[in-house]
């Protein structure tokens, strides 16, 4: 890949407010990433500066420090829920990936699902439960074993597999634990593989392998058995078609910029929409810049691409993140 990016002066960008931390559950996974995405910026020449959210402050911290556009790397509710973008939005400040509202629909697994089954696009079948919910009906429905899943949290968190009727209402309890609705969804049996999106490219497809029942929280930040393929492993033409369907799922939701989408392939070959991710990990065990790594992109390098989509009419290998303030 040729990094048009590199002509960019990096006084270009002004102030660049670096928003990390915010209140979510994926709290301490933000900060690694916004530390990160951070000394990539200042390493660059960016006059960059890390701000821990607070929700209570985040408002006066923005008016007094004047910046010029912001790098969202807030994970989970409040930062990559479309409520950070609508912030920078009221203020006039550019900032990375998503707008509001595809922001808000990418973070609600629930209205995403529903998106992308009006799309024609596939996704398991699933269930909203509540403390009524009987299981047996559950399980009769989707079939064993099933996910149970908060619909407004990342990282894995909250989420529970479920192999026995009787799991059922300690799963649903920790999923409860947090906001928003409670889904059950139907397990694919297959492979876990992950599409990251940058502009409108697709990167290579990385297969992700775990001991773990599922690819959870432990095993997408602390474990080192964690194996990610990459090359995936598939034909060309089946990463071709799951590419595409997960540049179709981030459009359908109307996401743009950067993101990733989760994707499991059943053991017939087809592939399903798990949940899209409009800030993912930006961590040394995050997917994005390993798919980046696979096309020749070191991190840097793709800091300041992400960077780069802030700016009116630029013309990189990526195009224009979003219909954002600031972009165009």
């Amino acid at each position: 890949m040729t990094e048009h990016n590199k002509t960019i002066d990096p006084q270009t960008f002004g102030k660049v407010a670096v928003l990390m931390g915010g209140w979510s559950a994926e709290r301490a996974v933000s900060l690694r990433s916004g530390q990160a995405v951070l000394d990539a910026l200042l390493r660059r020449g960016v006059d960059a500066h890390g701000i821990d959210v607070n929700k209570e402050t985040v408002l006066q911290v923005l008016e007094k420090g004047t910046y010029d556009r912001a790098f969202i790397v807030l994970h989970g509710p409040g930062g990559e829920d479309g409520r950070i973008q609508a912030v920078l939005e009221v203020m006039g400040i550019p900032y990375t990936g998503s707008d509001v509202l595809s922001s808000a629909l990418a973070m609600d697994k629930l209205r995403s699902k529903m998106i992308l089954e009006a799309a024609g696009l596939p996704t398991p079948d699933y269930m909203v439960l509540d403390d009524e919910t009987d299981p047996e009906y559950v399980v009769a429905s989707l079939g064993l074993p099933l996910m149970v899943k908060p619909a407004l949290e990342g990282s894995s968190i909250g989420m529970s597999r479920v192999n026995e009727p009787q799991q059922m209402r300690d799963a649903y309890k920790t999923a409860a634990q947090f906001p928003g609705a409670v889904i059950a969804e139907r397990w694919i049996e297959g492979g876990e593989y992950t599409v990251t999106i940058l502009g409108e490219q697709t990167l290579p497809v990385i297969k992700l392998e775990t001991p773990n029942e599922f690819y959870d929280y432990e095993a997408k930040y602390q474990s080192n058995q964690t194996r990610y393929l990459c090359p995936s492993g598939l034909e060309p033409e089946q990463e071709g078609q799951m590419q595409r369907l997960a540049l179709a799922a981030f459009k359908a939701v109307g996401a743009s910029g950067w993101g990733r989408v989760d994707i499991l392939c059943s053991a017939d070959g087809k592939p399903w929409v798990i949940e899209l991710n409009t800030v993912p990990g930006m961590t040394d065990h995050s997917l994005v810049p390993m798919a980046a790594k696979a096309i020749g992109m070191d991190f840097d390098q793709l800091v300041y691409a992400i960077l780069a989509q802030t700016l009116d009419g630029y013309n990189g290998d990526q195009q224009q993140g979003g219909n954002h303030v600031g972009a165009s």
